[in-house]
């Protein structure tokens, strides 16, 4: 960390110890510069280290112990894939695929069967990433319009006053309809046909474009409008505008018999009685639709879905197999839901969620989660993605979240990438996990004091970093006001995640006779975090021309 000199009476000059991220070099990659616009389009994945990458390995190599550790306790098996700019930094599969054979018997340890990093799993509502791309496609096409009504491609969903929902309501969850069937698809209706008409019958439960309510209606909607203006089947339209033209061979719906060793289990279901399902798509309603349904349905391996990842990035286009123009791949980028601020979502994308973002999550990442155990995070700022496929329903559904290992596999991402003080050195740099506190703080200070730094700023809302003083000794401390350049309200305390840049920070300190102390204080609440905070360039000035050289203390 450098110590700027001030043009004051006296500044006081400061040494301590500090904490560093990763040293930054000229190949280094960097999280406080992002990048604009899309990857170059001929980007092509390739393996490599972290280190060829620009990036700090350590913190993959312990998301990597983290990984194994939660075997068994979060999920049988898993498999991760970690990319940046262009190169998969890390590839790794733990537990197994498949381990047991009913609810609670395990398979003896012979016929068990590894997680690969080219297994196969049931995405679950990662699904709807390849509607939604099928929609932008019609989008693009002019078969489909956002702003006009379901009704006019699809006259029979009029019914209980569904007539003016949109396409865009359907592709951002704003439509009002309910979360999911009822009765479900399977248990209600005997075949697809009153299946459809069951979909297409559904009461909503608010106005559109009223309430943000997640539907697995809102894309089994979506498939029907797509099957009817193309006269093509969910399926088909997916392997020919999407899987097939970026050669993505393990993805699709109902899986061939052939790749079964590769595929990982599910649930053991007694309701419908189906086992131990393996090979099928676990979702019931999507099973009842056939496996081939607008919400789930698809598998897929992480490879696959790096190309489809990459392909974003690039603005839609890899190996020059175009499956969306650039403007296509921003609607899926561009926020629709500004009326509803915790619920961030493109056209089928959702948008900046650190639940299971972590440190990528910013105002244009994009991704989603599977019920499975499943998720997919892009971050274009720092042309990077994180992949993580996991079986958490083998042999049940009442298993722990999976959100703490998804926010794991983000945030080893984001913490690999440097972040360097403007003036260069170094910087004081916590990321420390849920539910703690870590401090900087100064020796004793004589005399009111100006302050001046640079801070760095990745956190949850809530998880904040304050600077206070005490002058009593450390027994109480109090909140000093912060003035940010660029803004004219003093604040308290700084967070948030919109934007990854350092700011210019300054305070003003009264003295004491007794002595001051100031500290750095950065505490995260048991949530989310996310890349944590850097501080740097900590200038102390005080118009004083005698003192003594102070030092910091770490907690």
């Amino acid at each position: 960390m450098r110590i700027r000199a001030l043009a004051l009476p006296a500044v006081l000059v400061l040494a301590f110890a500090v904490t560093t991220s990763a040293d930054a070099g000229p190949n280094t990659a960097r999280f406080d510069r992002p990048y604009q616009g899309f990857a170059p389009a001929n980007t092509v994945l390739r393996a490599g280290s972290p280190a060829e990458a620009g990036l700090n390995p350590g913190p993959i190599d312990a998301f990597n112990t983290q990984l194994a550790g939660w075997v068994p306790s979060i999920y049988p098996g898993a498999t991760v894939l970690l990319a940046h700019n262009g190169v998969v930094v890390d590839r790794t599969a733990t537990g197994e695929a498949v381990k047991y054979q009913d609810l609670t018997t395990q398979l003896p340890p012979d016929q068990q069967v590894p997680a690969r990093t080219d297994t196969i799993y049931d995405l679950a509502s990662l699904s709807k990433l390849f509607t939604s791309i099928v929609a932008v496609q019609q989008l693009e096409a002019g078969r489909i319009e956002l702003d006009t009504p379901v009704a006019h491609y699809l006259p029979e969903f009029a019914s209980n006053g569904k007539g003016s929902i949109t396409i865009e309501q359907l592709l951002t969850h704003t439509s009002g309809l309910i979360p999911d069937p009822i009765p479900s698809l399977w248990a209600g209706y005997p075949d697809i046909p009153s299946r459809v008409k069951a979909i297409l019958d559904t009461t909503p439960q608010a106005a559109p474009g009223t309430q943000y309510v997640y539907s697995d209606l809102n894309m089994l909607t979506m498939q029907l409008v797509l099957q009817q203006v193309t006269g093509k089947p969910l399926d088909q339209l997916v392997r020919e505008d999407v899987t097939e033209p970026l050669h993505m061979v393990d993805t699709g719906y109902n899986p061939p018999a052939s790749k079964l060793g590769r595929i990982a289990a599910t649930e053991y279901e007694t309701a419908p009685p189906r086992g131990m399902v393996h090979g099928s798509v676990h979702d019931e309603n999507a099973w009842a639709m056939g496996g081939v349904a607008g919400h789930a349905g698809v598998f897929s391996t992480v490879d696959n879905l790096a190309v489809l990842s990459q392909a974003i990035l690039n603005g839609g286009v890899y190996r020059g197999h175009r499956i969306l123009s650039e403007h296509g791949v921003q609607l899926m980028e561009q926020n629709f839901n500004q009326k509803f601020p915790d619920d961030s979502h493109g056209l089928g994308f959702e948008l900046d969620q650190i639940w299971y973002m972590g440190g990528l999550s910013g105002p244009n990442t994009l991704g989603h989660t599977g019920f499975t155990g499943t998720s997919l995070v892009i971050d274009p700022g720092s042309r990077s993605f994180a992949i993580l496929l996991t079986n958490r329903v083998h042999p049940t559904r009442n298993t722990p979240s999976t959100n703490g290992a998804r926010r794991a596999a983000a945030e080893a991402l984001a913490q690999a990438m440097s972040v360097q003080a403007p003036g260069g050195g170094v910087s004081w740099f916590s990321g420390q996990g849920g539910g703690s506190t870590s401090t900087l703080t100064t020796g004793t200070l004589h005399g009111s004091v100006r302050v001046s730094f640079e801070a760095f700023v990745n956190t949850e809302p809530s998880d904040l970093l304050t600077l206070e003083s005490s002058t009593d000794g450390g027994t109480t401390w109090t909140a000093v006001p912060l003035t940010v350049r660029g803004q004219s309200v003093p604040q308290t305390a700084l967070s948030g995640q919109s934007v990854r840049a350092w700011q210019q920070v300054r305070a003003q300190v009264a003295g004491s006779s007794n002595g001051l102390l100031l500290r750095w204080r950065y505490t995260t609440d048991p949530s989310y975090e996310g890349r944590g905070v850097n501080v740097a360039d900590i200038a102390l000035s005080c118009g004083r021309t005698t003192f003594t050289p102070v030092g910091f203390r770490l907690t």
